[in-house]
């Protein structure tokens, strides 16, 4: 041990002070370097791994955070579509209150009739607004039907495709009178007591006759869907579809004519 000692630092002493063995450092080196390679290949492989373990969790929470954004823009998206569709629809309500050459009122549904038998809807208007019992009330397509009760503020409305509502209309391409009824279904109307031989083809379009001075002349009611007459019946068969979206619309057109608006307001009285 004592000559290795020795040696040693007689070979760092020369080392030091010539060039003498830079080539044998240089072919050792050469030698040495795969040692140093294995003996650092566990501490290597265990950094491979941990930062395998730390790059899966990191995509995960990554991958979670994505799919929450995601979500919400998907959220945030509907929200904005279903606002685009109601202003669109505010949109086209206004327009058809500037049509009319009546007062109107613009009202919200606030609630439907849960009774499939019967077709009423409830909507934030009521006498606090001179609103009155038999009052037609639209939408921005057509006539929906009727004020039948009034509060304060709200009302109950009958639809005309309940089967106890009846609205006479008139055929605009040949001005024939006719009864349309609800048929009970949200998307039909029944033509009562047509005649086998009347003017009256499909696509013709239904518009309130004014008689009866429940509702004003010329608002759209439906569009003929369907005429039939079988000889041997009395009556030909004949239906419509209401203009308007009795099972859509959220805001509606409370009607003021000038008779009503010459009439006292009264929560009892039409």
């Amino acid at each position: 041990m004592i000559g290795l000692t020795l040696l040693s630092i007689a070979l760092m002493v020369v080392d030091h002070l010539s060039d003498l063995l830079d080539d044998v450092r240089s072919g050792l080196t050469v030698v040495v370097t795969p040692v140093y390679v294995v003996a650092d290949y566990p501490n290597r492989t265990a950094e491979l791994v941990q930062q395998m373990f730390t790059s899966r969790d990191g995509l995960q929470e990554q991958v979670i955070s994505l799919e929450e954004q995601l979500l919400l823009m998907k959220v945030k998206t509907e929200k904005m579509s279903a606002l685009t569709a109601e202003n669109n629809r505010l949109r086209d309500l206004l327009g058809s209150a500037a049509k009319l050459q009546d007062n109107v009122l613009v009202a919200e549904l606030v609630g439907v009739d849960p009774d499939p038998n019967k077709h009423e809807v409830v909507i934030d208007k009521g006498t606090q607004h001179d609103v009155f019992l038999g009052q037609p009330v639209l939408d921005a397509e057509g006539l929906m039907g009727q004020v039948i009760e009034v509060s304060p503020l709200t009302s109950r409305v009958l639809l005309i495709s309940d089967q106890s509502h009846s609205v006479p209309v008139q055929v605009v391409r040949s001005n024939l009178r006719l009864i349309a009824q609800g048929a009970g279904v949200t998307r039909q109307l029944d033509l009562m007591h047509v005649q086998g031989t009347a003017d009256i083809r499909q696509g013709d379009l239904l518009v309130s006759s004014g008689l009866g001075n429940r509702f004003p002349v010329g608002y759209p009611v439906g569009i003929v869907t369907q005429f039939e007459h079988d000889p041997s019946q009395p009556f030909a068969k004949a239906t419509a579809n209401p203009s308007a979206m009795l099972d859509r619309s959220r805001y509606v057109l409370l009607v003021f004519t000038e008779a009503s608006l010459r009439e006292p307001v009264s929560g009892s009285g039409s």
